[in-house]
């Protein structure tokens, strides 16, 4: 993966940020990006850095640009710049993580098909799943924040050339497990997200299942990646699989309940 291919995820990342957003507002080396109906929603409100900042003057433009919400989040698109900085952020009290950026290594053209294969769903359809497994790992949420945070997913729908809702179904019919892919064939780009299955329905496949399915729907893309915690077990699941890491970006965080 060259430094021009990065770049290129990269981009891909700040597209979808805009295009999904309800507000852009341009600010020096980068976007604010926002969304009143998910306040609660981090991915939605927040500031994405593509160039190079002050270090020392971004909390301040945080606080400029999303001081009327209960969080900041800035996500930098560039591993030198996140780094350059973190000192400055996390003095001023952001939590800073890292996401590795992993591409297929293999051919998503000649992925076996898995039979059955997930199948592509409505938002109504996934609904309840989210909310279930939402529930489950913040049993002491507001429901308002829940709903946002399930919802939120609609919005994602405007984020790139194609969007796909996945989902494994079990024997009655009950969605398990779920997956986003974000596909830009013009671009030779595709993106698989949120890869998730429910506490109920582990250990039956169907990440094996979403994942296959997503490598076969973005067959067409020569560059097909994820974001994985560098520091959880899902991304040596992934290498396994065929991804590799090939760069990182930079999350900084701080204050609010929800995510």
């Amino acid at each position: 993966m060259s430094v021009t291919d990065l770049q290129r995820i990269a981009a891909f990342r700040l597209s979808f940020a805009r295009r999904q957003a309800a507000v852009v507002n341009e600010v020096p080396g980068g976007v604010v990006v926002l969304d009143a109906e998910y306040a609660a929603s981090y991915e939605h409100n927040q500031l994405v850095i593509e160039g190079s900042p002050d270090p020392v003057g971004l909390p301040a433009l945080a606080e400029t640009a999303l001081g009327h919400l209960e969080h900041r989040q800035i996500t930098v698109l560039d591993d030198r710049t996140g780094t350059d900085c973190a000192p400055a952020l996390t003095a001023a009290g952001y939590t800073h993580v890292t996401e590795l950026v992993m591409t297929y290594a293999g051919s998503a053209a000649s992925s076996a098909v898995p039979d059955p294969a997930a199948r592509t769903v409505g938002f109504d359809d996934l609904r309840p799943a989210l909310v279930g497994q939402l529930r489950r790992w913040m049993p002491e949420a507001e429901d308002v924040v829940v709903g946002q945070l399930a919802d939120r997913r609609t919005a994602r729908l405007r984020g790139a050339e194609q969007v796909r809702f996945l989902a494994v179904h079990d024997e009655e019919g009950t969605v398990g497990s779920w997956a986003d892919l974000y596909r830009d064939a013009s671009e030779g780009i595709a993106q698989i997200e949120d890869v998730v299955t429910a506490d109920t329905h582990v250990r039956r496949g169907y990440a094996d299942t979403l994942l296959a399915t997503a490598l076969r729907h973005a067959s067409d893309c020569g560059t097909v990646f994820l974001l994985a915690d560098p520091d959880d077990w899902p991304h040596a699941w992934y290498i396994r699989r065929g991804f590799k890491p090939v760069g990182r970006f930079h999350v900084f965080t701080r204050a609010g309940s929800e995510g």
